[in-house]
């Protein structure tokens, strides 16, 4: 599958998963609706990093020739998805909300603030390449 392909994947997996992630931070926690959208946002998180490990570092160093910084938060999410969900099993709020306050300003706000750098396809469509 080429790249673009990939980036477009992505893009349909993961503003999907800005508007759930932000939803759950602001409403209600331990509702019937937090639980529907939260299995929706651990569904296409996952989803999500690992379309982004077939995607080649397109900016700064590579290793592997393949893997670049960036790639830590789609480590960082298929970690994060099934540790934080199995804090929830075992009653650990504290670590769960945790868990999920990182993985969304980690892997959503902090990654995606960088795709919006120069020399990335973001960039190129809102700032013009």
């Amino acid at each position: 599958m080429s790249y673009t392909n990939l980036m477009y994947l992505h893009l349909i997996t993961v503003i999907p998963c800005f508007i759930i992630g932000t939803l759950l931070l602001l409403i209600k926690k331990g509702t019937g609706i937090h639980k529907k959208f939260g299995w929706v946002y651990k569904i296409l998180m996952v989803i999500t990093a690992f379309i982004t490990l077939f995607m080649p570092a397109q900016v700064g160093p590579r290793f592997l020739n393949h893997f670049g910084w960036i790639h830590g938060f789609s480590f960082l999410a298929i970690y994060t998805v099934p540790t934080a969900y199995m804090a929830l099993k075992k009653g650990d709020i504290k670590s769960h909300k945790r868990k999920m306050i990182i993985l969304y300003f980690g892997a959503i706000i902090i990654a995606g603030g960088f795709t919006f750098m120069p020399g990335r396809y973001l960039y190129e469509v809102f700032f013009g390449g």
